[in-house]
């Protein structure tokens, strides 16, 4: 049976309705923006949980800024689901309460007065989470890409000044509701039947977070594809061994990453010829609907491809947004999560 998640939900007067078998000191959780797609799955994944109540403003009010200042201050716990400037708007809001916001726009990923959303990124990390009122949290091609590059220049392997390029393909669902429409569409053009490369400009905005996050120094050469096909992504590096340093080819890089990941529950590097399960494929949905990452190296002793694949939902944008409240919690990093 599904666990009753207590919901409070505010309305012209800001009556209160309340569920039966409301727990002491729950916490409260409001999500500005939940009816976008990332707002939606945390909403989801919140609703197996028994330890929270939801604040929830009917949708006459949802946008009334009065409204979401009054939901900001009565919660715990505040998620930005929105876009950039309107996540600016909310974080004025919120000026002068107590409230941890979980930003997941691009707004402050690489604002130095909020800690940036990824538990994984180092031994500190985790600690700077928890004691954090203002948590930017990852994009998802951001994700998939630090959580090569960080390890790499952390152990010398790669210097920051490093010529690094990406390659990452993704489910339309992270392109926003308009072409969620549009590929869901009666009147689907033909073009959107098949991948398109984009962000053909190197300015697409994960590339700021990617370059500080990673410890670059060079911005990376970046080629994002959406394809047809509702959720989940893979973001690849390729490599030659001898621009590396201290390695000599596959097996010596997948130690690495074992190490730095080592006893991580929502990172997890896959063994040697991993791929050969999949005929030697690595489709990048298979992780649609969970909230870990996988991580493949693949290659030769003089080229090697790093590869990450996860949920551009999950571990991507919701499920990392959740990861990021539970460490606040204090409670279980998994739970309400899909591992």
């Amino acid at each position: 049976m599904r666990k009753l998640l207590l919901c409070c939900v505010y309305g012209k007067n800001r009556k209160i309705r309340k569920v039966k078998g409301e727990k002491r000191n729950m916490k409260s959780v409001f999500i500005d923006g939940s009816a976008g797609t990332t707002g939606l799955r945390i909403c989801e994944r919140l609703e197996k949980r028994d330890d929270l109540k939801l604040i929830i403003l009917d949708d006459e009010h949802r946008k009334d800024p009065a409204y979401v200042k009054d939901a900001i201050f009565r919660s715990d716990i505040t998620f930005l689901c929105l876009p950039d400037a309107a996540a600016v708007e909310a974080v004025e809001l919120a000026k002068g309460s107590d409230t941890v916001i979980i930003d997941t726009s691009t707004a402050h990923r690489i604002n130095d007065d909020w800690t940036y959303g990824f538990p994984e990124l180092d031994a500190g990390q985790r600690a700077k989470i928890a004691a954090s009122h203002r948590i930017a949290n990852p994009g998802c091609y951001a994700t998939g890409f630090i959580s090569i590059a960080a390890p790499l220049v952390q152990k010398g392997v790669i210097d920051p000044d490093f010529p690094i390029s990406a390659f990452a393909v993704s489910g339309y669902s992270g392109a926003g509701k308009k072409a969620i429409a549009v590929y869901e569409g009666s009147d689907k053009p033909a073009d959107f039947n098949a991948p398109r490369e984009y962000a053909l400009s190197q300015m697409h905005k994960h590339i700021p977070e990617m370059q500080k996050l990673s410890g670059l120094k060079r911005k990376p050469l970046f080629s994002p594809i959406v394809d047809d096909y509702y959720s989940g992504m893979f973001v690849s590096i390729p490599f030659y061994t001898d621009m590396l340093n201290n390695v000599k080819g596959p097996d010596d890089v997948r130690s690495i990453f074992e190490e730095h990941y080592k006893g991580e529950r929502f990172i997890k590097v896959r063994a040697k010829d991993a791929e050969a399960e999949s005929d030697g494929f690595i489709s990048a949905n298979v992780l649609a609907g969970r909230d870990v990452l996988e991580l493949f190296v693949t290659g030769n002793e003089e080229r090697i491809v790093v590869t990450t694949r996860f949920d551009n939902l999950g571990k991507g944008a919701s499920g990392a947004a959740i990861q990021n409240m539970n460490i606040v919690l204090g409670v279980d990093e998994a739970c309400g999560l899909e591992m």
